[in-house]
This record gives C-alpha cells, structure tokens and sequence, in this order.
C-alpha cells in the first residue's frame, strides 16, 4: 500500500458505523512508551533515533498483533505527503514538521497506527469509529502487551510508565473524542459546555489536536491528567462527560427546533444548496456548509445522505489531499475551485443512488 491507495480509501473512523455517530465522529486511544535504554527524542542525536527506529521496527515485525501495519520512513516522504498523513490523523503535527528519522506504521483500516520518535518514543494509537473508546483501548493495549516482551518500556514503580511531557508520565494515555457540535455553536451555549468541560481538567482541541482550531464544529475533547488514575477510570471518566455532552446538544437541537424552525431549516438548506452548486469554496465555508448539512440530515431536515458520505467529504477537501489528488502544489484560488468542484461531484455521485 501506497499514499496513492491511501487517498483512494476511506478509513473505518471516518464511516460513520459506530454507535452515536450522529454526534461523535471518532474515539481514539494514545499511549505514549520510550524505551528504557535511550534518551528522551529531543535529547536523541540522529544516529540514536536510527537505533530506536530499528528496534521499534524488528518489534513490530515479530508481534502478531503489528503483522498488518505498514511502515512508512517519514524522512522520505514529502512535505504533502506528510501533510496528508496528518489530516488523516495518522501522525501528529509535531511529528509532521520535526527534524530526524522518524516513522509511522499504520494499517489499511487506519484503525491503529504507530509513531516513532515523535515527543516521546512511541505513540501507540487506536482510531475508531463513533464512541468507542473501550474497544479502542482493548485493541491498543494487547498491541502494547505485545510489544513489551519484546521491548523495554521505561517504567517507574511508583510513577509509571515514563514520558517526556510530565502530564502523560503514569499509564501514559490520553482519550479522546472527536464531537460534531453545531446546536450547542450555534444557541451560543458551548462556551459553558467549555467551561464544564475544564472544571473537569479536560481538554478542548480544534480539529487536528494542540493548537489547532475548531472547523465545521468539530472539537476534540480529551484527558490532560494520567497519574495517579487507571486506564479504567480516565475510558469511565471522559465517557460520562462525553454523554452529558451529547444530552446538551440534543437538547439544544431540539429546543432550537421548537423556537425556530424556519430559520433551522433556512440555515440548513441553503448551507445544502451551496454546497451543490458552489463553483468556489474556501476549506473554512466549505466546512462550515458540511457541518449545517450534517446536522440537517441528522435531524430528519435533509434527505437521509449517508453519514459516512459526509464524513468522507470532510476529510478530502482539506488542502493536502486536493493537491495529492491532483498530483501538484495549487495555489489558494485554485484548491478553492478544485474543492468546490469535488462536493459538486461527490454530491451528484450519491444522488445517483
């Protein structure tokens, strides 16, 4: 497999098959392990982290549970294409622009997928469809149950696993949920779902992570703390605030029903329309257009479009996949014209239907 087979396929978090996908886009699991006998990465000279991309990589190529990853040597892929792997969110944005060798194994599904020499080490990652975060550490953890008979994770008996940033040292995970919230945007009540949220010592993220912002109303909610807490109980912990998430935009969705309809219904189909018809759309309209088109399907506003459909959109419009779609660099005016003509297409393709 190849980033060309890559861009032609659609990995399983974005199909829409998980419970409560309506409103939660993906789940994901990180755990982040360094190997015992090195230096921390940034602490690492090159020949160091061709040491540690070695051994993670013979790892992985004796534990049953890796026998489907595919490694890709980030220091010989481009700059797009690196930019594409992290709209996938197969690496993070720290990984895509650092300096060094460094790799990342995934498998066809995108369902798990490897970091090396990324800020710590490793960075095990399991992505899921919908709010799945229990199944997604089951898968996670029996990769790292694997991988630890083979390598020698750093770990303190009283602190835990050991990590570069001080707020992943203990079991080294961090959940999180990617949410589509448009009602709670929208009746102006996310910045008290906000605040709720970090009372918690919970952490809002924009669409790609750390210092990334919020397109199509999409937020990624996620643990900061992992000491002194099991696995157990951070999955338990950011399940029922996700839950009580959900229930506030529900509940906003249809009280902004209720009070006003036509202007719901208004934002809904013109948001379609354009998308329809559109000739030229910046990512940040075409996003915010994709996300009201969501929400008008979700609530029986809009024909039943299939969600999966949707999400798909959402991922091959962003600005490194229109330009690996069409094998080279676009300027602004041109990705904007290039993307509004593939929603036309993709929007004619499933009518077709």
């Amino acid at each position: 497999m190849d980033l060309h087979q890559l861009f032609g396929s659609s990995g399983e978090w974005l199909s829409a098959a998980g419970p409560r996908s309506d409103m939660v886009v993906s789940s994901r699991i990180r755990l982040a392990r360094n190997l015992a006998e090195h230096r921390f990465s940034s602490q690492m000279d090159e020949e160091e982290m061709d040491e540690v991309l070695r051994e993670v990589r013979d790892a992985l190529n004796t534990v049953p549970s890796a026998e489907n990853l595919l490694w890709f040597d980030l220091e010989s892929l481009s700059a797009l294409e690196r930019h594409l792997l992290l709209e996938r969110h197969l690496i993070s944005r720290e990984q895509e622009s650092a300096d060094g060798p460094r790799a990342v194994a995934f498998d066809e599904n995108e369902r798990i997928s490897v970091m090396v020499n990324e800020e710590d080490h490793l960075r095990l990652q399991s992505l899921r469809s919908g709010l799945q975060l229990q199944q997604a550490y089951d898968e996670l953890d029996k990769l790292d149950n694997d991988l630890s008979t083979t390598l020698d994770f750093a770990y303190d008996s009283e602190l835990g696993y050991l990590t570069a940033c001080p707020t992943n040292v203990g079991t080294g995970l961090r959940v999180s949920v990617m949410l589509h919230l448009p009602a709670l945007v929208m009746t102006r009540h996310i910045e008290k779902a906000f605040r709720a949220i970090h009372d918690l010592r919970l952490a809002v993220r924009g669409l790609y992570g750390e210092g990334t912002e919020a397109f199509g109303e999409l937020y990624q909610i996620s643990n900061q703390i992992t000491i002194g807490r099991t696995e157990e109980d951070l999955i338990c912990d950011l399940e029922a605030m996700i839950e009580s998430i959900l229930t506030y935009e529900e509940r906003a969705r249809e009280r902004m029903y209720e009070n006003e309809r036509l202007r719901v219904e208004d934002r809904v189909w013109r948001a379609f329309s354009v998308l329809r018809h559109a000739r030229v759309l910046s990512s940040e309209e075409a996003m915010k257009h994709l996300s009201q088109t969501r929400l008008g399907v979700c609530m029986g506003i809009l024909p039943q479009i299939p969600m999966a459909d949707l999400n798909r959109i959402f991922a091959l419009i962003q600005p490194a996949h229109l330009q690996h779609r069409e094998g080279r660099d676009l300027s602004s005016n041109e990705r904007d014209e290039i993307r509004a003509r593939l929603i036309r297409d993709h929007f004619r393709q499933i009518d077709a239907l």
